[in-house]
C-alpha cells in the first residue's frame, strides 16, 4: 500500500520539484517516478524508466544499495478499462532523482533544470548533516567552498553531456521502448550507409572478417566484447511458432561503433 502523502500545505519551499515532494511513512522526503517523468521532458513513461534504469545501475556501481534510493511502488492513475488502473512506480530519493537526472536525455532543457535543482538539494543536505561553523569567516568560507565544489561538479557533468549530445539521441526513431534496435530497424538506419542492405544481408555484413560483429558459429548472438563494451544487447524472443531464439539488438553506442568502423573500412587504401 503506497503510505506517501504530500508535504504540509504551505510549503514555503518554491518550484515543481518542491511541490512534487512527498513524505513517506517516517516522514522522509522522496519522489514519485511517475510524478517526475513528464517534468523531466519525457513523454513516454517507458523511455524515462530506461533514464532509471542507467540511474539504478550507476547508483550500484558507485557502491550504493539502489533499494535503498530506488524503491519499488505503485500508483493508481486515470486510464484503462474501468477509468482508473494501477501501474508500477519507483519512490526515488532526492539522490536517486539526482542520478536519473544525470542518465536523462542530455538535450531536454527540462533534464538540465533537474540536474541543477537535485544537484544543489543533494548539496544542501549534505551541509545540513554536516553543518558548518558560520558565526566566524572561516566557517563562512568553508560553507561558501562546498557550493562552489557543487556548481564545478555540475558544470563539469554538463560539459560532458554536451560533448555527448550530438550522439545522443541520433538513433532515437529506431529504438524500442527500452532504447534497443533490432536488426531489422538497424538496416534501415544505415540503409545510406550499406547501400541499401535489407535485414538479412546486413546481417551477413555483420559476420564479415573485418568487421566481426555477429558470431559465425553462432549467427544470431554477437561477440562477448561488444555486450561488454554496451554495444549490443541479447534477449530471447517469441517465434510466430511459439518457439524462443535469441535475438541481438543493437544499442545507440552498438550503431555509432559500427558507422565510424564502416568509414575507417571505407577510407582505407586498396592494396
Amino acid at each position: 500500500m503506497d503510505t506517501t502523502v504530500p508535504p504540509e500545505e504551505g510549503n514555503p519551499r518554491g518550484g515543481l520539484f518542491d511541490r512534487l515532494m512527498l513524505l513517506d511513512h517516517n516522514g522522509q522526503e522522496c519522489w514519485s517516478a511517475r510524478d517526475l517523468h513528464a517534468p523531466m521532458g519525457y513523454d513516454k513513461w517507458e523511455r524515462f524508466e530506461v533514464a532509471i534504469n542507467r540511474a539504478i545501475a550507476a547508483a550500484g556501481n558507485s557502491g550504493l544499495n539502489p533499494l535503498d534510493h530506488f524503491r519499488g511502488a505503485s500508483k493508481v492513475i486515470n486510464g484503462g478499462r474501468w477509468g482508473r488502473q494501477t501501474v508500477s512506480d519507483y519512490r526515488l530519493t532526492r539522490y536517486a532523482c539526482y542520478l536519473t537526472a544525470m542518465n536523462g536525455d542530455p538535450r531536454k532543457p527540462e533534464i538540465a533544470a533537474a540536474q541543477t535543482y537535485f544537484a544543489v538539494k543533494t548539496r544542501e543536505a549534505e551541509v545540513r548533516q554536516q553543518p558548518a561553523d558560520v558565526s566566524s569567516p572561516e566557517g563562512i568560507l568553508a560553507l561558501a567552498e562546498k557550493y562552489v565544489e557543487a556548481a564545478r561538479e555540475l558544470v563539469s557533468t554538463k560539459k560532458e553531456l554536451a560533448i555527448a549530445a550530438p550522439k545522443a539521441g541520433k538513433w532515437d526513431a529506431f529504438c524500442d521502448s527500452e532504447g534497443l534496435i533490432d536488426m531489422a530497424a538497424a538496416a534501415k538506419a544505415l540503409n545510406k550507409v550499406t547501400g541499401g542492405l535489407g535485414r538479412t544481408k546486413f546481417m551477413e555484413l555483420l559476420r564479415r572478417d573485418d568487421i566481426r560483429f555477429l558470431q559465425r558459429q553462432n549467427p544470431r548472438v554477437p561477440y562477448e566484447c561488444h555486450t561488454k563494451a554496451g554495444r549490443a544487447e541479447v534477449k530471447f524472443v517469441a517465434t510466430p511458432n511459439g518457439q524462443w531464439v535469441e535475438q541481438t539488438f543493437f544499442t545507440s553506442k552498438g550503431l555509432d561503433w559500427l558507422v565510424d568502423r564502416l568509414d575507417g573500412l571505407m577510407r582505407r587504401p586498396a592494396a
